[in-house]
């Protein structure tokens, strides 16, 4: 078998391996801490100077298994309302990236549904066996149901599922992609 038909075999099977692989998802999420650490400094300093010493907002929040977790983000309120400068942080979704520090805590992943706190999923009514599949992967910094400007529950719910149902790297790639274009090009509107 010729050398070249080997190397891309052995490629085209490593793909899914390598993107799906724990530890390789808590190093991407290190390395991404570090090649991110200016932002993430430039935006500490914003807020720190908007809003004083509280720069991270922190909550429990429910993960896998519906084990409970303290998730990080950049402190965006002020008086349970967004702050101008927390209008631009979420816009460009700073406000995540904190959560990369969850992700190498094996809290959550970089794709999956988003996690609630205990108190949204007793209001959603989302408590019950008929959604125990939404629990069955990590939460994510960014899903399906982040793509979306529809602020339906259902819908969220729908994409959460057709998410965990059809998990793998590509459909990974795929909402990781669009999530990147979102703070340029508006989330899709069906």
């Amino acid at each position: 078998m010729p050398k070249s038909v080997i190397f891309e075999n052995r490629h085209k099977s490593l793909a899914p391996a390598v993107v799906n692989n724990l530890n390789n998802m808590r190093i991407l999420a290190l390395i991404l801490l570090l090649i991110l650490s200016p932002i993430m400094l430039v935006t500490c300093m914003l807020v720190y100077l908007s809003k004083g010493n509280n720069i991270i907002f922190k909550q429990v929040r429910v993960g896998k298994d519906k084990q409970l977790f303290t998730i990080y983000k950049f402190r965006t309120m002020n008086n349970n309302e967004v702050t101008l400068l927390g209008k631009y942080i979420r816009k460009l979704g700073f406000d995540e990236l904190p959560q990369l520090i969850n992700i190498i805590r094996n809290e959550m992943n970089i794709v999956g549904p988003r996690p609630l706190t205990s108190n949204d999923i007793e209001r959603l009514d989302w408590n019950n066996n008929q959604f125990i599949d939404r629990w069955s992967v990590k939460p994510g910094i960014t899903g399906m149901a982040q793509l979306t400007s529809i602020c339906d529950p259902n819908v969220s719910m729908k994409n959460d599922l057709f998410y965990v149902k059809n998990k793998c790297w590509k459909l990974d790639a795929k909402i990781l992609f669009k999530s990147v274009l979102v703070p340029f090009l508006g989330k899709r509107t069906k």
